[in-house]
């Protein structure tokens, strides 16, 4: 049975999302928040914070690339860099109700990540990302055609802002994700 999936997902970036809770309380309920520490010193005490400020206002929190920091501070589930693909299974069997998300650069890694046990892949760059690591943006068009080929739960980031989000509403995925489109400023 397929885990109900948020329809916003909120990465933290510590350079583009200095102040994760104050990003995590402007979503709405149903969203999801995907913390990346980066090895931060007090990513700990960042985790159990965003842990219960989004258990208050009805949000997940996700642990990027770290299950042992989504253990300590009782996450909702991790996200994996692409690299990492090969451990959403494991996961998802030894932490059953987590939800395991991994990114996807490509229409091959989505597939391959859905096939390790993903609940979904986030498929980047859609738009022009300040993002050190964004390829070249796919666009509306190639993400609808990945989204529908990809044979599982999609999500788009990269670029995606209040302004650009509408052109992705005939997409086909499942939801959208974004670093500063959604955090205040």
């Amino acid at each position: 049975m397929q885990k109900p999936l948020p329809p916003l997902l909120l990465f933290t970036d510590p350079a583009r999302t200095p102040d994760p809770l104050a990003a995590a309380a402007a979503l709405p309920a149903g969203s999801a928040v995907v913390y990346r520490a980066f090895g931060a010193p007090h990513a700990l005490e960042v985790a159990c914070a965003l842990r219960r400020l989004t258990r208050a206002q009805g949000v997940a929190l996700l642990i990027g690339a770290d299950p042992a920091l989504a253990r300590a501070c009782d996450a909702d589930g991790v996200h994996l860099p692409e690299r990492l693909a090969p451990l959403a299974g494991p996961l998802k069997r030894s932490h059953q109700p987590w939800l395991v998300t991994t990114a996807a650069h490509s229409l091959g890694a989505a597939r391959k990540a859905l096939a390790l046990g993903a609940d979904a892949a986030v498929v980047s760059a859609i738009f022009p990302s300040r993002s050190p690591s964004a390829g070249p943006p796919m666009g509306p068009l190639r993400l609808a055609i990945l989204a529908r080929a990809a044979g599982g739960p999609i999500y788009g980031l990269g670029g995606i802002n209040t302004k650009n989000a509408r052109r992705l509403l005939a997409s086909g995925v499942v939801g959208l994700a974004a670093v500063e489109g959604l955090s205040p400023r």
